[in-house]
């Protein structure tokens, strides 16, 4: 058996279904060969985006895989294992590597070496002997401790060697650690005894699918609760104790509780300071529940922490706080209808933009009215980086776990379009909706050709204002010569000519329906691209 032939059988041995690729890379013909399905993009870091996706939505149970040629290929999937790197994510990359005699030395690309600080773990396979223990790594890598890309350079030279006689890939094990149970004492006492605690809960929720637990908690104590950007739809934001979620743009009650909170439980979270996510405000007693000890006390001093998986923890703290006094938690009976009431005030204010009837359409109008002809419970959505991030980040209501695909650190244009293939190939039965606007779809838009090809029906909803409407009040120069900002285009026309459904929306009254006949061309089979022509908003909500 040849190595290449040895990676796919143990890709297959671990569950592995799809294989996203580009070629050229030996592996792609042996996953064929052992019935894996091969999804070949069109640019390298879309594939990334999907096997990014196609692991989040599979809460760590099946991982997203990915292989590419090396040299030019490995080059340009940086930017999709970076992404990754920062989001958290178990995604197994396989990039081809230059044969053994050439791959140290300037200029050819070594994946291992340039790759090792975007990547939980990277390694070349530098003889056929060593796939045995290369690939238990790599697995034992992927499916323990924090969560993130690992990478296993293959050498086309190697890809032609035997693979060891007899040998057979046996699945590595998934382990799952709790939290030291003299701190989680301590903790639950400080929680417990909070007269206006708030949970923060963060990507660590989804992985450990730990959902029940959070919202038992959350019930049992009368405490609110809001998400990171990852950790969205972590708890039902139409629960009377969601504050919703937000980044750079949140709703009220997230910004106002957690100013006047006096405890704050992160839980599954890294509390990671980037300027696209909620800032923790200073002065507030805080508990870091977290899987990876490099979190704490990195961007927030913590004064209390709890070093395990997410479920295990919650549950432990659950029952420490159990016999505790509960008088706090009895003053809070009201909270429900204090966060109603500030929620209320602060749609009221939006109702405006949300409802708008200008033309060109607000994209405000655009994501209330997509809210309110999906079947949310039955939809996936993720969004892109600027401002369609910030639009529907505050105002999307996610209802069920797994539901929602948030990110924002390092903030790729394009990511979305990835993410919602990925999304529909691991729950296909579900509505997956990417939002872009028409500077993300300059990066990654030919891949809706994939959409079409490898028969994803994904529905991707494009806010086009011909321009980067976010930019235009931090650069503060508006002279007939400076038009870096000026973008145009026809995508409707373009989805069309790929073979998708493609529509152009330019009137309020359009909005609905052409969002109806989307999710229609979806159900029969086709990609759906809707091109909503927007004004230039840049208003977000900061609370």
């Amino acid at each position: 058996m040849k190595v290449a032939d040895g990676i796919a059988q143990a890709l297959k041995k671990e569950g592995v279904e799809i294989l996203f690729a580009y070629p050229v890379n030996a592996i792609i013909e042996a996953c064929a060969v052992a019935d894996i399905r091969t999804v070949i993009v069109r640019q390298e870091r879309v594939g990334l985006h999907m096997a990014d996706a196609y692991s989040r939505l599979s809460s760590g149970k099946k991982f997203g895989v990915f292989a590419m040629q090396h040299g030019p290929g490995a080059e340009n999937a940086f930017g999709g294992v970076a992404q990754a790197y920062s989001e958290s994510v178990p995604i197994l990359v396989l990039p081809a590597g230059y044969s053994r005699r050439l791959a140290h030395y300037y200029p050819n690309f070594n994946s291992t070496l340039n790759m090792q600080h975007v990547t939980k773990w990277a390694e070349p396979l530098t003889m056929g002997r060593a796939l045995p223990e290369v690939m238990r790594r790599a697995f034992s890598q992927l499916k323990n401790g924090r969560p993130g890309p690992v990478l296993v350079e293959l050498p086309m030279d190697v890809l032609n060697e035997e693979a060891p006689e007899d040998w057979e890939h046996e699945p590595a094990p998934a382990t799952r650690s709790a939290p030291d149970p003299a701190d989680v004492s301590k903790a639950a006492a400080v929680l417990s005894a909070a007269e206006r605690p708030v949970i923060y809960a963060g990507q660590g929720v989804h992985y450990a699918e730990a959902w029940p637990e959070l919202k038992a908690l959350a019930e049992a104590w009368n405490i609110p609760v809001t998400t990171s950007l990852e950790g969205k739809s972590a708890f039902p934001e139409n629960h009377p104790l969601s504050l919703g979620s937000g980044g750079r743009a949140n709703p009220r009650p997230v910004k106002r509780f957690l100013e006047e909170a006096d405890v704050i439980l992160g839980i599954g979270c890294s509390f990671a300071l980037t300027a696209f996510g909620v800032a923790m405000p200073r002065g507030k007693t805080i508990i870091h529940a977290t899987l990876d000890p490099m979190d704490l006390n990195k961007d927030v001093p913590a004064q209390h922490a709890l070093i395990g998986d997410a479920k295990l923890s919650l549950q432990a703290l659950t029952d420490a706080m159990a016999g505790h006094d509960r008088s706090a938690a009895a003053g809070r009976k009201n909270v429900g209808q204090e966060i109603a009431a500030l929620r209320e005030e602060w749609l009221a204010e939006w109702m405006p933009k949300l409802t708008s009837e200008s033309t060109p359409l607000n994209p405000y109008r655009v994501l209330h009215e997509l809210q309110l002809a999906v079947d949310v419970d039955n939809t996936i959505i993720t969004h892109d980086a600027g401002s369609p991030r910030d639009q529907i980040t505050p105002f999307w209501t996610s209802t069920q776990p797994l539901s929602y695909i948030g990110w924002g650190k390092t903030t790729q244009l394009g990511y979305g379009l990835g993410l919602a293939m990925g999304a529909k190939l691991a729950c296909p039965d579900k509505l997956c909706i990417n939002v872009w606007g028409d500077a993300a779809i300059g990066f990654t838009g030919m891949d809706f050709e994939t959409a079409v090809r490898e028969r994803i029906p994904i529905l991707s909803i494009l806010l086009n204002n011909f321009s980067m409407a976010i930019e235009l009040p931090i650069m503060q120069v508006a002279t007939e010569k400076y038009r870096s900002t000026d973008i145009s285009g026809n995508y409707a026309d373009m989805a069309r000519a790929f073979g998708g459904y493609g529509e152009r929306v330019t009137e309020p009254g359009e909005i609905r329906a052409a969002i109806q006949r989307g999710i229609e061309a979806t159900e029969a089979g086709q990609p759906a691209l809707l091109e909503f022509i927007t004004d230039k908003e840049i208003e977000i909500s900061h609370g």
